[in-house]
């Protein structure tokens, strides 16, 4: 399984957002292993629309409707076609853990799949009370990394990862850094099920081989 995080790269944003989930879908068909798109709010519905692929989005509010400017309702998403959101990610993190807490019991009111975001062990451990259908471990310190994984500098807290994760029966996804066949390969072994990818692919010249090269190593 990988995530694709679109961000808000200007290779991930309106019509180009289109055109690499398009190339996502041909890679899905032709490996078999399940990429899920995770792209911006503004694109979501139009690429739901258009994609036969999961399309998640990057984050949401902890509210319903009512007067709240600005804010993404989780409700929406859901009416568009969305299934799922990223919560918690180190580039938009939530101000405290009720904040959190309170943004998944709004997902799983509405049927949206969540994978929530640690930085480290101890908010791995409290993010598993809330019951997500994933948790990510990815250090902030290796987020957008080309050069450095979390498979290569900290292989030993992936381990301890899945270890806590297993216990609690919810799929580990590693990400930060990610961006070769062996990062996937040694993830693996380690006990990550699948991967938050984003600079690697999305801002690749060509984003269909750069996923290709990278799946080699499921």
């Amino acid at each position: 399984m990988l995530f694709v995080n679109f961000k808000t790269y200007e290779e991930g944003s309106g019509p180009r957002a289109l055109a690499l989930v398009h190339a996502l879908e041909e890679v899905s068909t032709q490996t078999q292993i399940k990429i899920i798109p995770v792209v911006a709010v503004l694109d979501a519905e139009t690429i739901a629309t258009a994609s036969k692929l999961e399309i998640w989005v990057q984050h949401v509010d902890p509210v319903e409707y009512g007067a709240h400017t600005g804010w993404t309702l989780p409700s929406e998403l859901a009416r568009i076609g969305i299934h799922g959101v990223f919560l918690n990610h180190s580039e938009h993190k939530f101000e405290d853990f009720e904040a959190l807490t309170n943004a998944a019991k709004i997902c799983q009111s509405q049927n949206l799949k969540t994978l929530i975001f640690a930085a480290d062990i101890k908010e791995l451990k409290l993010i598993l009370k809330l019951k997500p259908d994933f948790v990510a471990y990815e250090p902030p310190e290796l987020v957008g990394s080309t050069t450095k994984s979390v498979a290569s500098e900290k292989p030993e807290i992936i381990s301890t990862a899945a270890e806590i994760a297993k216990t609690a029966r919810i799929p580990l996804i590693v990400g930060a850094g990610i961006h070769t066949s062996k990062d996937i390969k040694r993830s693996l072994e380690l006990g990550a099920v699948g991967f938050a990818v984003a600079t690697n692919i999305v801002k690749a010249k060509d984003p269909k081989s750069a996923t290709m090269a990278l799946l080699e190593g499921f």
